[in-house]
């Protein structure tokens, strides 16, 4: 007999629909299975066999056969295992047949028949929603992932058995599914606070231009500065998660399989710092079949890249394309994805290898030479597309006793109003603004023109330079609740695009 089961599979962060096949034919107790299949779906057969024995059920010795449709889509991951067995039982007999197109079914089995959690079900979820799938048959543990994607009614289960008996029971009756959940607000104490900070002004106007509009810093200082204190503040100035931003965060972290089991929307902006030993694939994502790197899992949060001349070139290269486009596009031989990667960059350097060239008070022992090939590492292309570069001095004794300053929550009601007049214009953050809307944004009067022509002959502005200038300028006049960009915005704008300490 043959039978059919609806499943899905992951393409990047996108969900394509899986027909699982099962026919049981007399002839040799044979299990194949066909449909492209990876090494990890190849071993659910050892997998289905025993969860299906061990849950009570006669396991059918004949000649079975899966087909995982369509065919030339590569099929990786445990989370097959259920409707594979629930196929096969269903093409022996025991399942009723399942109505084609009205439920799908994912999860992964242990041998005992218990339904273990799987990754991507949030996007699966998504995908099922637009192809009208009424309902989601899934791993208890990921429900509350599930949940959050209306239109889908999702049916939990906790092992084999609890499956077969709901789908040879009233639907009435199956399990009921948790209440949605919605992005939460940051706990207080879980975000780091800008008040603990001392000193350092520039470098938080740095930090308050960049959440308000969106925009790319780099600090540069001598180690010890506060570098990397300053840039593990910035989420804390950011407005909270939206209920779409955080659909998309949490959807990124459910492919990479790093959502805790039970967990819903994520609650916080992320934060990422990778390490710069950090492969290029694990930066931007990669693989035989791509996963998400952190430039993704960063998405609609911040990215921090500390001793960036210290990440191998070729890596730190590959930042352009989602550093202007909000997005990476992987290719391989079998295909491409695009995940998503709107994020926040701080980096951090230090002047030197030694770092202390230009400290009041410790020697550079650097050469001009080793100097010239340390700050050579961060190409100009890169540089360019940095809007804020700002100087991180070391902090005298008696700033360091100073009381406290502005607190994040004082930063973050002014970050929000900016916002929210940027959204008055449009959709877009100042950062990404294209450049017809940005004409019209960040017009100048006479005095801002004359400005801005002296800043780019100044400092030998390119085109995109210029640009992102503008955008800086537009969020300054923003944050001073200004409706015009006068020459006092743009000038403060010049000022970030040249890398004190990068001389």
């Amino acid at each position: 007999m043959l039978a059919q089961v609806l499943s899905a599979a992951l393409v990047g962060i996108d969900a394509l629909p899986v027909s699982v096949e099962a026919d049981v034919a007399f002839g040799l107790p044979v299990f194949a299975m066909v449909g492209l299949p990876d090494a990890s779906v190849r071993e659910s057969r050892d997998r289905v066999r025993a969860a299906i024995r061990n849950s009570g059920f006669d396991f059918p010795a004949h000649r079975i056969t899966v087909n995982l449709s369509p065919a030339d889509v590569r099929k990786a991951g445990a989370a097959f295992d259920l409707p594979i067995a629930v196929a096969i039982l269903a093409a022996a007999g025991t399942v009723p047949r399942l109505e084609s197109g009205r439920i799908a079914i994912v999860g992964e089995l242990s041998l005992d028949g218990a339904v273990l959690p799987t990754r991507g079900v949030l996007p699966i979820a998504a995908g099922l929603r637009r192809l009208d799938v009424p309902v989601l048959m899934l791993p208890a543990a990921n429900a509350p992932e599930a949940t959050v994607v209306r239109g889908v009614r999702v049916v939990p289960v906790r092992t084999l058995a609890d499956a077969v008996a709901c789908l040879g029971g009233d639907p009435a009756v199956w399990p009921a599914s948790p209440p949605a959940a919605a992005p939460v607000a940051p706990s207080p104490g879980s975000l780091l606070d800008l008040a603990d900070t001392r000193g350092q002004a520039a470098a938080k106007r740095a930090l308050e231009i960049a959440a308000a509009g969106g925009h790319h810093v780099l600090l540069v200082g001598p180690p010890g500065t506060g570098k990397t204190m300053l840039a593990r503040r910035l989420p804390g100035l950011l407005p909270p998660l939206g209920f779409d931003e955080a659909l998309d965060a949490t959807a990124v972290h459910s492919v990479a399989g790093l959502l805790a089991a039970g967990a819903g929307l994520l609650p916080e902006r992320p934060f990422r710092a990778p390490h710069h030993t950090c492969s290029e694939a694990a930066l931007v994502g990669g693989g035989s079949l791509p996963r998400p790197g952190e430039i993704s899992l960063a998405h609609h949060g911040v990215l921090f890249l500390d001793e960036l001349p210290e990440f191998p070139r070729r890596t730190i290269e590959v930042l352009r394309q989602p550093i202007e486009e909000g997005r990476i596009r992987i290719a391989r031989a079998a295909g491409s994805v695009t995940f998503p990667a709107a994020f926040t960059l701080v980096a951090a350097m230090n002047p030197c290898p030694c770092g202390y060239r230009g400290h009041p008070s410790r020697p550079c022992r650097c050469t001009p030479t080793q100097v010239q090939q340390y700050q050579g590492r961060l190409s100009g292309p890169l540089r360019d597309r940095l809007d804020l570069a700002v100087e991180v001095a070391p902090i005298p004794l008696d700033t360091l006793n100073a009381p406290p300053g502005e607190s994040s929550a004082t930063v973050r009601d002014r970050v929000a109003a900016a916002r929210a007049r940027q959204r008055e214009r449009g959709p877009t953050l100042n950062a990404r603004l294209p450049v017809p809307a940005l004409s019209r944004a960040a017009a100048l009067d006479a005095a801002g023109a004359r400005c801005l022509a002296e800043a780019t002959t100044r400092l030998g502005l390119s085109a995109r330079a210029i640009h992102r200038l503008l955008r800086v300028a537009r969020t300054v006049a923003d944050l001073d609740r200004a409706g015009a960009v006068t020459a006092d915005h743009v000038a403060e704008a010049a000022q970030y695009r040249h890398a004190v300490g990068l001389r």
